[in-house]
């Protein structure tokens, strides 16, 4: 005689509350996590124990389905709770063995490695500390900037060779990446009234050929300088300053005519070699001195530009190449260096 739908119930819920008891004695024998993800994947994956329990459910009447589908549901829930529940109880344990056990402070452990600023932050540091205390401000700048005032407000015209697409990166018509920190000068000239005195540090883009001495991205660092009655003599002095305080107190500066669209008159700023104090080495190349940037008054026309009167106004501006200065002050002969990231050589500039 066929069973009932009361009896094939009953079997059912029977089987689950076996199903659970298995499932108890089975879990007293767990001791990790990989052992308690096997025996989970026994009971609920794919070819599972109640999987299978629940598989069953077709050859129940249509109208009992509903009432076997809720019990194997709740079963599983259970199942899950007792997984959960276990789950906690290892991670438990786990920890409490991890704070019970001895830990031997007589023991040698390696020394932890510290962290550094970069060389190239050292010397941008360096080159803006001396200025700092003087009141220059020191500010930032975008890195992409409008041809107005990476170009025009400085003087450089449209038939410049700066302007050219083989020398700058251009995004869009009228935008690059600045190939100079002088367009931070112009904005705060524009934004402030004089007298006015700040610092640019920052990357700058210019389209070199990678090599020993040039990347298409390094770093700069512009003084300016404007107010009533200042001279070149003030520039001077602060150049001298600046090289005594990265070199020593022993050092000198030369300043050879040059030209610069943005200054009038201008000039090569030079520092004595640190390293054979003049009398010529490698480092110099022979000649004693080592170059470094480039400076002078700031242009009349530039001062117009920015709204400032030439008449009442002067001021000198300068700019300092970081790689330069730091290769000088660490020892290093290949700018590349400051790029690759070698821990090794980072510690020890550090």
């Amino acid at each position: 005689m066929p069973s009932s739908p009361d009896t094939l119930l009953s079997d059912l819920h029977t089987s689950l509350e076996a199903l659970q008891r298995t499932l108890s004695a089975d879990l007293t024998l767990v001791r990790d996590g990989d052992a308690l993800e096997a025996l989970r994947v026994a009971y609920l994956g794919r070819s599972g124990r109640l999987t299978t329990i629940r598989r069953g459910i077709g050859s129940l009447p249509v109208a009992e389905r509903p009432e076997a589908g809720r019990q194997i549901n709740e079963a599983a829930a259970r199942i899950e709770s007792s997984f959960a529940e276990h789950a906690t109880r290892l991670s438990r344990a786990a920890l409490d063995a991890e704070s019970a056990a001895r830990v031997d402070v007589t023991g040698t452990v390696p020394w932890p490695r510290r962290g550094a600023l970069h060389p190239l932050r050292q010397t941008i540091e360096a080159i803006v500390e001396p200025f700092q205390r003087r009141g220059f401000a020191v500010v930032l700048g975008t890195e992409i900037e409008e041809e107005r005032t990476n170009f025009d407000a400085l003087n450089i015209g449209p038939d410049h060779p700066a302007r050219e697409g083989l020398d700058s990166f251009y995004l869009a018509p009228g935008t690059l990446l600045r190939t100079h920190t002088s367009p931070m000068q112009i904005r705060m000239m524009e934004r402030h009234p004089a007298p006015v005195a700040l610092l640019v540090p920052g990357a700058v883009y210019r389209r070199d050929a990678v090599d020993a001495r040039h990347s298409p991205m390094f770093h700069q660092v512009e003084g300016l300088c404007v107010g009533e009655h200042v001279h070149f003599g003030h520039l001077r002095e602060a150049l001298l300053a600046l090289c005594r305080h990265l070199f020593g107190a022993a050092q000198h500066v030369r300043l050879r005519p040059s030209f610069f669209p943005f200054t009038e008159p201008s000039a090569e700023v030079d520092t004595s070699c640190p390293g054979c104090d003049g009398s010529g080495c490698r480092t110099c190349g022979g000649s004693g001195w080592i170059e470094i940037g480039g400076a002078g008054m700031v242009h009349p026309q530039v001062l117009r530009n920015v709204g400032y009167d030439p008449e009442r106004l002067t001021g000198w501006a300068f700019g300092v190449g970081v790689e330069r200065i730091a290769m000088v002050r660490y020892g290093i002969d290949d700018i590349r260096t400051f790029f690759e990231n070698d821990r090794s050589l980072l510690e020890q500039l550090g």
